[in-house]
């Protein structure tokens, strides 16, 4: 974490490389972080984007004692995405939807501070303060941060709440139908029948993950879910397990992208395309490509549009579309490799 008050002092792996007077590239090689003695990075135990306190660097490498900046827990600290789920008591994947309630995205902190003009890499963060306000107004209420309208108010909802709204009803009635929904919180018939879906496909997945010798049938069984919605249920659990499993690569590869620079920070978002899952990575301008798609059967390709880098064909091809790799989880050096040279890849899968 960020403790209260340093939030100047963060320095990611380029702004160290800057410090020693090597490139980015010579640094993620040889390491030099990992030495007897470094200060240890700031950021999260499993975090990608490692970052340290430059108070701390700098005495390292000047040959002098190393600060102790620890403290106890203040509501200024800064925490990054483990962290905040943490202290949310959430799980990653869930903290992942309620991150973008307005309640905690409004208070989002990118770090470290860079001034207009520098597009150096930046990370997430929240105050534990906030976390811990939104938490304790929300006691026992399921995974959606925001307090929500009272029941049958009418109310046009925000969309970023609705998956909230439904996950209080789905906890109050396990067996709810697409209809009720609609009726409590008069929204389009097609909208309320996703986000069912999509929430018992993903309670489904975390029983499962948390037991892996319960089946999804069971899990379903368990949850209370009524035998004529369990059919597509386990279908949107199947493609949850699968889109975790898939996630961890992807938050590699972008994370990767972000510390050599082609890319600013941002989480991997999966989306589902047909059959198969999908998912962008929009590149800084400069690059070769204005973005690139990783699909669940095709691999990496080049993208040509920035705005809507996945569209609507699970493999197109035509000017500016390249397949990098016959890999479907090549290595991100390889990628970038890739990337760089335009005679690389192919112009269809």
């Amino acid at each position: 974490m960020i403790r209260a008050g340093r939030t100047d002092k963060v320095q990611t792996m380029t702004d160290l490389a800057k410090k020693l007077g090597i490139s980015f590239g010579r640094l993620r090689n040889t390491q030099p972080y990992t030495q007897e003695g470094h200060p240890p990075p700031i950021s999260s135990a499993n975090a990608k984007t490692l970052l340290w306190d430059s108070d701390q660097t700098d005495a390292f490498y000047a040959g002098q004692p190393v600060p102790d900046i620890a403290g106890d827990a203040s509501d200024e600290d800064l925490l990054d995405r483990a962290e905040a789920a943490a202290e949310m008591g959430l799980s990653y994947s869930t903290w992942s939807r309620v991150k973008k309630e307005p309640c905690i995205s409004e208070h989002v902190i990118l770090v470290p501070p860079r001034e207009e003009g520098d597009n150096g890499p930046q990370v997430e963060h929240w105050p534990r303060g906030v976390l811990r306000d939104v938490k304790a107004k929300r006691p026992n209420k399921g995974p959606g941060p925001g307090a929500g309208r009272p029941k049958g108010s009418g109310d046009m909802i925000p969309r970023d709440q609705i998956a909230g709204r439904i996950a209080e009803l789905l906890d109050a009635n396990p067996a709810i139908t697409a209809a009720a929904v609609v009726d409590e919180l008069d929204i389009a018939m097609t909208t309320a029948q996703a986000g069912l879906l999509q929430l018992r496909g993903q309670r489904m997945a975390d029983l499962v993950e948390a037991d892996p010798t319960l089946s999804l049938d069971a899990a379903a069984e368990q949850l209370g879910y009524p035998r004529v919605a369990r059919r597509r249920a386990t279908a949107a659990a199947q493609v949850e397990q699968r889109r975790r499993a898939t996630l961890p690569y992807l938050q590699n590869v972008v994370d990767d992208l972000v510390q050599s620079g082609l890319a600013d920070a941002d989480e991997v978002t999966i989306q589902q395309l047909g059959d198969h899952l999908v998912a962008a990575v929009i590149l800084r301008p400069g690059q070769p490509a204005p973005a690139l798609v990783w699909h669940e059967q095709y691999g990496w390709r080049t993208a040509v549009s920035r705005r809507h880098p996945i569209g609507k064909v699970s493999a197109p091809e035509g000017e500016g579309i390249r397949y990098l790799s016959g890999e479907l989880q090549p290595k991100t050096s390889v990628l970038i490799d890739a990337l760089a040279d335009g005679r690389r890849g192919r112009k269809r899968p």
